[in-house]
């Protein structure tokens, strides 16, 4: 048989790069101006140069690479070991263990609640918002770890022996006896198949063992972050649906019982492993009372909530800031894309939402901050705030991201570009710890329970009354709406949806620089804009506002 070599191709001088925007990389992810603004007003001002060092990791090509192989490489269930024993772990990426390392070194977990120092929290809050845009799956088990604490308080034993774990500074991997770690991760397991997010409908069942603890029977139907040291877990006891302590590993070291049944396979937030856990004869530990359990359990939803307000701005920002990167690198029709008009509306549109979305984030972690440091007025605006912000930043963030991957056209749409990531993950945060609905169910029930809540949302609100006539009016108009009793279930998002905007508008008024504010309440309150991005009204100053959004 004979055999021939194929010919060599001619080599022709077709393939040369022009008009390609260079890599996005080597920058300071925290050069934010509307974020660093916030950082300080909130009064963490100690904070900006750790951020700025992490915002230069983020942006490096390091931090780039674990973000893509932690996607790329996804987690894989390990149920048993080679000799058949059940081991019930996930196998990730080294990637993905260099980005939690990162995290919880930084304070982004649950280093908060051990820092005395005014504006712990909304130092923690910019640093998520910085590290996320590096990779945003890894900061579901941040987040939990981060809002469990205070769940947690409402069992003093188990906070004694567990919390200072919990705020560690040191991301220890592995299945052990936690109290045996250097550090804990935590997670939580509420929803059940047949009840979603109404967990009163739950199926779990905890019995009394007679030596303190519990043994657990069931099953849950979404629990992320399988490979964390502790669950907050919601039973059925005898006295009704509680909350308890679920350990991956006994105090004597042996494995509790934590079958992974599977591993969800999931539109986007591929890096985080997210599972379907089965509990039979699973230890746990009381938190709180027996049937309060979906009252033990709301501080950590809370806290993971203002986590996702936090996560989309993060989004947002990184969407932007890759869309004004392109289009001032990229010519098109006789100029580059940047100074055309059309673009530069669209650009200058996405970052006023971007900024408002930023300062809302950084103002509820403020909140946050004081309210745990007794101000009961922050603690009524934290209550009703957060709800409305969770509602509103989350909706925005899939439009903002689909409209920035259209800017940079075909190239947006490949995977090189990080855009198709970011644009997978964006629906998360609006469905993550409750969706639009029941977020809004939620704003109409604190304003039912919690009347004080509306006071302290409105003294927020007018604190910029008188200085922009757009706003006063949209505050009264919303005054208005609260008021009207027919079919106020119906007309929740409607009203949710305007709280947002007149409290958005009110803390760039005041806060922000004078187009931003101006541009915001012409388009979004007094409504002289289309629906779409890119359609801000004649007369602003598109381009002052891309450069104030993202400096060259």
């Amino acid at each position: 048989m004979t055999t021939t070599t194929p010919p060599v191709p001619a080599v022709t001088g077709t393939h040369e790069v022009l008009n390609q925007p260079p890599p996005l990389v080597g920058h300071d992810v925290a050069a934010d101006p509307a974020l660093l603004a916030a950082v300080t007003r909130e009064g963490a001002g100690w904070a900006v140069d750790d951020l700025h060092r992490l915002g230069r990791l983020a942006g490096g090509a390091e931090a780039q690479r674990w973000g893509d192989e932690a996607n790329r490489y996804e987690p894989r269930l390990l149920t048993h070991d080679r000799y058949g024993h059940r081991v019930d772990e996930v196998d990730f990426h080294p990637s993905w263990h260099r980005l939690m390392d990162v995290a919880v070194a930084e304070g982004l977990a649950g280093a908060p609640w051990a820092d005395q120092r005014p504006g712990a929290h909304v130092a923690r809050a910019a640093g998520m918002y910085v590290w996320s845009q590096a990779e945003a799956g890894h900061s579901c088990p941040i987040s939990m770890t981060y809002a469990v604490v205070p769940a947690l308080r409402n069992a003093p034993e188990l906070a004694a022996a567990y919390e200072p774990l919990l705020t560690s500074r040191v991301y220890d991997a592995g299945l052990r006896a936690p109290l045996g770690k250097r550090g804990l991760l935590a997670g939580m397991g509420m929803t059940e198949k047949q009840g979603g997010s109404d967990v009163r409908a739950n199926t779990t069942t905890a019995t009394a063992a007679g030596d303190g603890s519990y043994r657990l029977r069931g099953h849950k139907w979404f629990t992320s972050a399988p490979m964390c040291d502790v669950f907050l877990v919601l039973a059925q006891a005898p006295g009704g649906l509680s909350c308890f302590l679920v350990p991956r590993v006994l105090p004597d070291g042996t494995r509790n019982t934590f079958r992974i049944q599977r591993l969800k396979d999931k539109l986007g937030n591929r890096s985080n492993a997210s599972s379907e856990p089965e509990f039979d004869d699973t230890v746990a530990w009381l938190v709180g009372e027996e049937g309060h359990g979906v009252r033990t359990i709301i501080e950590m939803v809370s806290m993971t909530r203002l986590d996702c307000v936090t996560g989309s701005a993060s989004g947002m920002r990184a969407a932007l800031v890759q869309a004004v990167h392109h289009a001032r690198h990229r010519s098109a029709f006789g100029g580059p894309l940047a100074e055309k008009p059309l673009m530069r509306n669209v650009l200058a549109d996405l970052a006023v939402e971007s900024q408002a979305a930023t300062v809302l984030a950084v103002r509820l972690a403020g909140a946050v901050d004081r309210a745990g440091r007794g101000d009961a007025g922050e603690q009524a605006f934290r209550r009703l705030a957060i709800a409305v912000g969770k509602y509103w930043v989350c909706k925005r963030q899939p439009a903002v991201v689909g409209e920035a991957l259209e800017c940079l056209g075909g190239n947006g749409y490949v995977e090189d570009s990080g855009l198709p990531r970011l644009y997978r993950d964006a629906p998360l945060n609006s469905i993550w710890e409750g969706s639009g609905n029941v977020q809004a169910l939620d704003v109409l029930r604190a304003l039912r329970r919690e009347p004080d809540s509306l006071g302290a949302f409105f003294a927020e609100v007018d604190a910029a009354g008188g200085a922009d006539r757009r706003l006063d009016e949209a505050a009264a108009g919303l005054r208005d709406m609260l008021t009207e009793r027919a079919d106020p279930e119906g007309q929740a998002r409607r009203v949710v949806e305007r709280m947002a905007l007149v409290l958005q508008g009110s803390l760039l008024v005041r806060h922000a620089p004078a187009p931003v504010a101006d541009a915001f309440c012409r388009s979004r309150l007094a409504g002289d804009a289309g629906l779409a991005f890119g359609t801000l009204p004649r007369g602003i100053d598109t381009a002052a506002l891309v450069e104030q959004a993202v400096p060259v």
